[in-house]
């Protein structure tokens, strides 16, 4: 199958990382393999790229894309948040630089038949990787109101989380389990023009009423916040002096936590502001290169809608 995405920021990712011959260089979400492909043009002949991600389809497309090149390629089907065991399988201690995407490839959207989309009938998977157990229509189907409550508040910003998890229960109690992400779209869709919502008229009409319940979903299914945390927690000990993390987030709640451990590692001194000298001794660990979160060029955004909410925070190690 052919794993059809297009990757963000490739000219801004080879700059930010230095991507130079030899280097050695963690693609922590290989996706569709266009970050890996601009990388590995850079550090070949001698260096060595650590392909990672959680869908065996890009796995498979990964030994294709990358065919051409001359470097070193390790490819694992794991998640970014286990890097630490990753490493250490590899014999590997420390590394030159880590890139992590974190958006939806427009292959699970279109051609993974999961369910990810509002468009389309597909079985209501979100599993990026299918070895793990819990679904989409797990959720759906067997968690009472406020944990759906919270997810698509918690998780999607849905203002309207009350009324569309009411309505899922509804649905479910008068029509038999949700099956397919048609079914839950529609439900979504059907609060829309309740009565409620055409009370308060707040509903965004520059996205699909669905948007932002699915991504909710998505997240919970997958643990995305939580492996995220993971990861971030644990980066810093493996990379080199000098070395560079790349994050490119796509919504805010993933952009919040990457600010927040950057900021954590870039703070001088943690003590209260009415001490009159420092007395924790502590250093920055980090130097944070993005100041202000890189965005996609406007023209990258005309060619590919899905960028349009891309943001970049880079950090180089001390």
């Amino acid at each position: 199958m052919t794993y059809h995405h297009t990757s963000v920021m490739r000219s801004e990712i080879l700059r930010y990382l230095n991507c130079r011959p030899g280097m050695i260089v963690v693609d922590g979400t290989f996706g569709g393999g266009g970050h890996s492909a601009a990388i590995c043009s850079q550090i070949q002949p001698d260096g060595l790229l650590i392909g990672i991600d959680q869908d065996k389809d890009a796995i498979g497309n990964a030994k294709i894309k990358l065919r051409p090149y001359a470097c070193d390629i390790h490819l694992v089907h794991d998640n970014f948040a286990n890097l630490p065991n990753i490493l250490a399988n590899l014999d590997i201690a420390v590394v030159d630089g880590i890139v992590i995407d974190l958006g939806l490839s427009f292959h699970h959207l279109k051609y993974s038949g999961r369910g990810f989309s509002f468009a389309g009938d597909e079985p209501l998977d979100m599993r990026m990787d299918v070895r793990t157990e819990i679904t989409a229509k797990d959720i759906v189907n067997k968690s009472d109101f406020q944990k759906l409550r919270k997810i698509f508040y918690d998780y999607g910003e849905e203002r309207r989380a009350s009324l569309i998890a009411r309505k899922i229960i509804r649905e479910r109690e008068e029509s038999g389990p949700i099956h397919t992400n048609r079914q839950l779209t529609q439900i979504i869709c059907n609060v829309r023009s309740s009565r409620a919502y055409n009370r308060k008229k707040t509903w965004r009409k520059t996205i699909h009423p669905a948007t932002k319940v699915f991504m909710a979903l998505r997240i919970a299914v997958n643990q995305e916040l939580e492996k995220l945390e993971i990861f971030m927690s644990a980066f810093y000990k493996f990379l080199k002096p000098k070395g560079r993390l790349c994050v490119i987030s796509f919504h805010s709640l993933e952009d919040r936590i990457v600010k927040q451990y950057f900021n954590r590692l870039a703070q001088e001194c943690i003590c209260p502001k009415d001490f009159p000298i420092c007395v924790c001794d502590q250093k920055a660990s980090v130097r944070i290169l993005t100041k202000k979160v890189i965005r996609p060029s406007a023209s990258e955004i005309q060619a590919n809608a899905m960028a349009r909410s891309a943001k970049m925070r880079v950090i180089e190690k001390l």
